[in-house]
Order: C-alpha cells, then sequence, then structure tokens
C-alpha cells in the first residue's frame, strides 16, 4: 500500500504517518519543502524502526502541480491513498494567507489527486469550523452549506477548502473534521500553545492561590468540540481502510463533548486546584457572551484585538470558540470505526497527562527581562535535584536566560528528559548523574564538571529529603535521622567544598542553599529535616565570613511549603496554601542576580524574631499545630493506603492561612 501524505512533519501529521508506516508493505511519501528536510529526518527518527517506509518527496502545496513533473510521472498510478493534511491553523490569521495556503493548497492537491491515476483515493482533513463560528442546534456530518457564519478566515477558508473538494474532486475523497485538537491522551505531547492551552496558566495561578478546600461557582459555557491527537490519527487511518465510504465527512471529537465549565473544572482537577461548588445553568448567559465575542471579533479594529489578545493571552477568537452552542453529531465516525476498539476518550480520563506535559514542557517564560539576560548569560549554574520541582522549574528559567545549566540528579534518564526539554525551548543544559548521599560519588561529579567547564559560578544546593514523622514516632527510626543528614547536609557540604577552590582562584562564586521556612519556625514533626537544614545554615554562616574576601557570596532561602513531588504523600497539603514551583524558581533566580545573605517570607521573619523574644509563646502556639494536624498512616507505623483527605476543619483552615507555607 503507498500513501502520500501532505503536513506529515506537521503535529497531526507525525501521528498518522506513525500508524502508517507501521502497516504490513507500506511505503510513506511525505510531501516536504526543501528547506524543511531537516523536519522529515526528525520524523525519520520518530518512527524508529520503520523509518525505512519513509520517502521525502520534495514540493508545496501552493505550487500547481505540487511536485516536480520528473516525480509525478515516477509516482502516477502508484498511489493508493493521499491524506491531505497541510493547513494554516492560526487565530490570528489574514485572509489573503488563509485563502493561500488552505484554500488554494487544498486546490492543488485536489488536483494533483485528479492526476495521479490508478484507484486513489483522497482524504482530505478538514474541521468542525466549517460548522462556523455561531451555528444553534445539531450540526451532523451530512450537512455542510446551511448559510452558517463564516466570518473568521479560519471558519471560512476550512469550509472553502471541503467545498474545493466537494466540487473538483474527481477521484474518491473522504473528509475528516476533527475538533479542538490537544495532546495526546497516552503521552500529553503537543508541538505549540493553542486551544484550551491559552487558559492554562490562568488556571495554574488558580490552583496554587485558592485552596482546594474553597469550591469555586462556575457556569457550564458552551460545549467545547474536544479530541485528542492520537485519537485523531488512529480514526483516519481506521476510517481510510473501511470500505463503503466514500463521499462521507466524519466529525473526530469527543461523542458527549464537555462544557466550558466542565473542561476547565477538568483542568483545574489534573492541576490540584480547587472544583466547582455548582455550575450555573445560565444559557442565555452563553448565549449573550457568544454573541458579544463573535461581534468583537467581526468589528473591533485588528490592532485593538491585537492589544486585547496580549492581555489575556489569547486570540480573541478563541474566546467566541468557547461558547459555542453548536452541538457535533458524529453518528459516522462511530460507525465506521465500529469494531476496530478505537473510541475517542473522554477528556477526563487524560487530562491530567495532558497538563504534566504542558507544565513539563511547554511552561516558561518565552520573554526574558534584558536585565535578566545580560546578567545570566553564559554563566555556568550547578542545578542539584535538577529533575522535578523546584529544580526542574529553576533549570528552565536559568536555561531560558541564557546560563549554561549543569543538571545533577541521581537518575541519568530523568535529567536527559529535563535536558531535552531546555534544548527544544533553545536552552542549553548538561547532564551530570550523581547519587548526592555518595559523597565519593560527589568528588568525581565535581571533578567531571571541572574538567568539562572549568568553574562553576553558581551553585544551588537544592536537592534534599524531609521527612514528616514525629519523635516519639521515630524512636526505633534513627536512620531517618542519618540519612536527612548525609543528603541535607553532608552532601551539600560536600559539594561546596569540592566547588570552593575554584571559585576562590577566580575571587567569584555563589553559593546557594534552599533551606526551609521550618528553620525560622521550628516546625514540630520535621526535626531530622529542620536540623539537617539548620547545619547547613550554620555551616553557610561560618564559611560566608571565610570567603567574603574572595568575592564569594552564600545565599540561604528559606523556602515556604512548595507544592512538589516532595510533599505529595502528605495529603493535607493538598488543601494549604502553598508556592508554586514558578514562585520558587523565580526567588531562586533573583538571589543569583542580587545575592542577597538570606530570603525570606514574612511569615518565616515574624516566626524567627518572635521565637527569640518569646520562645514560649511560640512552643504554645506550635504545640496547637502539632495536635490540630495529623500524623499520617505510614509514620504511625502503618501499612495501609493513606485515606482520602477530608474538607479540612474551619480551625485547620485558619491555622494554615495564619501561618501561610509553614510545614504542619
Amino acid at each position: 500500500m503507498n500513501y502520500f501524505v501532505t503536513g506529515g512533519t506537521g503535529f497531526i501529521g507525525k501521528f498518522l504517518v506513525e500508524r502508517l508506516a507501521k502497516r504490513k508493505d507500506a511505503t510513506v511519501y511525505v510531501l516536504v519543502r526543501e528547506s524543511s528536510m531537516d523536519k522529515f529526518e526528525a520524523l525519520k527518527e520518530r518512527i524508529g524502526e520503520h523509518a525505512d517506509k519513509l520517502v521525502p518527496i520534495i514540493g508545496d502545496i501552493t505550487k500547481k502541480g505540487l511536485i516536480a513533473p520528473a516525480k509525478m510521472k515516477k509516482i502516477k498510478g502508484q498511489i493508493d491513498h493521499v491524506f491531505h493534511l497541510a493547513a494554516i491553523y492560526d487565530m490570528d490569521m489574514d485572509d489573503e494567507t488563509a485563502d493561500w495556503y488552505n484554500v488554494e493548497g487544498t486546490r492543488n492537491v485536489v488536483q494533483f489527486a485528479n492526476k495521479l491515476g490508478g484507484d486513489v483515493r483522497l482524504h482530505h482533513t478538514s474541521s468542525v469550523a466549517v460548522a462556523g463560528g455561531s451555528f444553534r442546534g445539531r450540526f451532523t456530518e451530512d450537512m455542510f452549506d446551511e448559510g452558517q457564519s463564516l466570518n473568521h478566515p479560519y471558519y471560512r477558508t476550512k469550509f472553502e477548502s471541503e467545498q474545493v473538494v466537494r466540487e473538483e474532486c474527481k477521484v474518491p475523497f473522504r473528509v475528516y473534521r476533527p475538533g479542538i485538537v490537544i495532546g495526546s491522551s497516552v503521552t500529553g505531547e503537543i508541538d505549540k500553545i493553542d486551544g484550551p492551552y491559552y487558559f492554562f496558566k490562568m488556571l495554574q495561578t488558580i490552583s496554587y492561590k485558592v485552596p482546594k478546600w474553597l469550591p469555586l461557582l462556575g457556569i457550564h459555557g458552551g460545549k467545547v468540540p474536544i479530541v485528542p491527537v492520537d485519537y485523531v490519527a488512529a480514526a483516519m487511518d481506521a476510517i481510510a481502510h473501511k470500505p463503503g465510504w466514500d463521499g462521507k465527512a466524519f466529525f473526530l471529537l469527543q461523542s458527549k463533548a464537555p462544557s466550558l465549565g466542565e473542561v476547565i473544572e477538568t483542568f483545574l482537577t489534573a492541576g490540584h486546584g480547587p472544583g466547582f461548588a455548582t455550575k450555573l445553568e445560565l444559557p442565555w448567559l452563553t448565549d449573550a457572551l457568544h454573541t458579544a465575542t463573535g461581534t468583537m471579533e467581526r468589528f473591533t479594529p485588528e490592532m485593538i484585538k491585537k492589544r486585547l489578545s496580549k492581555v489575556i493571552g489569547a486570540p480573541v477568537s478563541t474566546i467566541a470558540y468557547s461558547f459555542m452552542t453548536t452541538i457535533f453529531d458524529d453518528k459516522n465516525a462511530r460507525a465506521a470505526l465500529k469494531g476496530t476498539g478505537i473510541k475517542c476518550p473522554n477528556l477526563a480520563d487524560y487530562a491530567s497527562v495532558i497538563w504534566q506535559y504542558w507544565e513539563q514542557h511547554l511552561d516558561y517564560d518565552r520573554e526574558v527581562p534584558a536585565r535578566m539576560a545580560q546578567k545570566l548569560a553564559g554563566k555556568v549554574v550547578l542545578i542539584t535535584g535538577a529533575s522535578s520541582g523546584i529544580g526542574f522549574a529553576t533549570a528552565k528559567k536559568l536555561a531560558g536566560a541564557g546560563a549554561r545549566v549543569i543538571l545533577v540528579a541521581r537518575t541519568r534518564e530523568k535529567l536527559e528528559e529535563t535536558q531535552r526539554i531546555i534544548e527544544n525551548m533553545g536552552g542549553e543544559a548538561y547532564v551530570y548523574p550523581c547519587d548526592l548521599n555518595d559523597l565519593e560519588g560527589i568528588d568525581k561529579m565535581a571533578e567531571d564538571v571541572l574538567r568539562d567547564f572549568g568553574h562553576v559560578d553558581v551553585l544551588v544546593n537544592n536537592a534534599g529529603r524531609s521527612i514528616r514523622r514525629a519523635v516519639e514516632e521515630s524512636y526505633d527510626r534513627f536512620h531517618d535521622f542519618q540519612r536527612t543528614m548525609q543528603l541535607n547536609y553532608f552532601g551539600a557540604v560536600r559539594l561546596i567544598m569540592a566547588l570552593l577552590p575554584t571559585m576562590q582562584e577566580r575571587k567569584s562564586g555563589h553559593v546557594i542553599n534552599i533551606s526551609s521556612i521550618g528553620v525560622q519556625l521550628n516546625a514540630a514533626r520535621f526535626s531530622a529535616y529542620v536540623a539537617s537544614k539548620a547545619a547547613l545554615d550554620a555551616f553557610s554562616r561560618c564559611l560566608s565570613a571565610e570567603v567574603k574576601a574572595y568575592n564569594i557570596e552564600i545565599t540561604a532561602i528559606y523556602m515556604p511549603l512548595v507544592r512538589t513531588p516532595m510533599i505529595a504523600p502528605t495529603k493535607i497539603y493538598n488543601y494549604v496554601p502553598t508556592w508554586s514551583p514558578l514562585d520558587a524558581a523565580n526567588t531562586i533566580v533573583r538571589s543569583i542576580l542580587e545575592r542577597p545573605k538570606s530570603v525570606a517570607t514574612p511569615v518565616g521573619t515574624a516566626a524567627a524574631i518572635s521565637y527569640a523574644l518569646w520562645p514560649k509563646v511560640n512552643d504554645f502556639i506550635l504545640s496547637k499545630g502539632f495536635q490540630l494536624f495529623p500524623s499520617s498512616a505510614a509514620a504511625k507505623g502503618k501499612n495501609e493506603a493513606e485515606p482520602q483527605q477530608a474538607k479540612p476543619t474551619l480551625e485547620q483552615v485558619l491555622f494554615a492561612l495564619l501561618f501561610k507555607g509553614e510545614h504542619w
């Protein structure tokens, strides 16, 4: 079976080509511009063992004939299926660009298919956008020209390109109409910020700033025709090979589309944020907002729309999409896929995968302040614990500003994934796996780093171990204290001592130790953790005076509670105010730029002063907190699974808010 694919190196195209290449005796001809051969090579690498089935065909859908006549002669009569996926999808596109690529490009592909000869079949990728932006009611796969409003270049050109196929194609054809395509339901993979992703940053902010125990009030809004890319590719592949469906269109989306409110709540849940206490059924409001946003899209000057887009973080047209009143009926798709085992999953079943991929791969600053770039460009920064949490967020932020980031953690695979993420965003990162419990391993890692880089400008001692267990629950667990001290104190000190001589030689250096607010508040249940951090504090204060003359600064950051994998086992932390890893990363970056002696929150500073002046009052308050927040089942030595945390009491809520950031 021979396939010809346009847009094969694009987002949906990559997934479809991968499936086609796995078919027995398949050859996949991929249309690619000569300037984009690097994308084809990346596609081959992605396909792996089936890469030899891919054949590049130099051409361009915007050119008449698509490919050179000599190439056309070679493949004429040999192609079984033409998949047309190449299109411009940009909600900010102008009419000229949209016409040139989406409409004329499709016309060129149709003419190409008509000339191929043989038993070729054309598969055209359209969109739910053919229904326009304001169609009310049910839109079936058999419907096409219903007098719908097509006021946006994307809606209009998706309609017109499908019209070209319907009216000008002389070979059998099938039309696929995906909904709003998001990442893979298996891996979360997505290649750009688009659709619902525009609003993830806002949802992330809510998830960290609004406690989980405080449910929100939402509205249902319009129906959101959402679909994961792997389902789109799987459905196209399966339907293309099913007999008897020529001339038909297929909506590819979740059959029971979620409402806007359900989408928001699902992603808030994925981001560990609060849910909705209730969602109001206000159809009149949905209609009004849909009308208002549509009117704004049609009549607002382009300059104003661009400014509005910058303010809301998304094209104005995407807001109208959020309040669509169209219900898409995918009856044909479900019938064609019957017996294949292919079914569009519900968003709630894979939203956490989508969210995690976005946070790891796409959540980074795209605009770096000039001052930050000037000070950090070319700096060699070593970060321990760099494969997750605070270290991961800090590495992305520093690399984005031009620093050369050295990634240190135990697991090479996780570090290499972090490195790939940083390199994909244009940064520079290097991997040095090391178990920081192993003192000799630390020496070897530091030796390798100094051999390769000559020096380290900034050391961020971020790796750490935290144990939440009362002393009375630790009488037979002295090893907890030993292991915590080994990593948090001895490991950090060993690394400082390994890098310090070069800093002294260069008369320049900066050591940042991630301490804890618990050191200032003397947090109950954290005696092992706080003691190890306090020991590092004491060491650093003594060292600071010794290295001051060498222009070396030592900074302690008394970090409050940060929502990272380290605190995940303690379920009650889902309900107390926390910092985000990005908050922590921003603090570390500011510390690198400003080189302060220490950084603390107002609560931590107040607690340190209070303990110095009124220690018994502090003991009384901390004792109340100790009694108020229970130990976990694991801390009590029970093997049972941690029960689902009940909604916190009013007293717990008030205490957590009063001592925001403390580890209870």
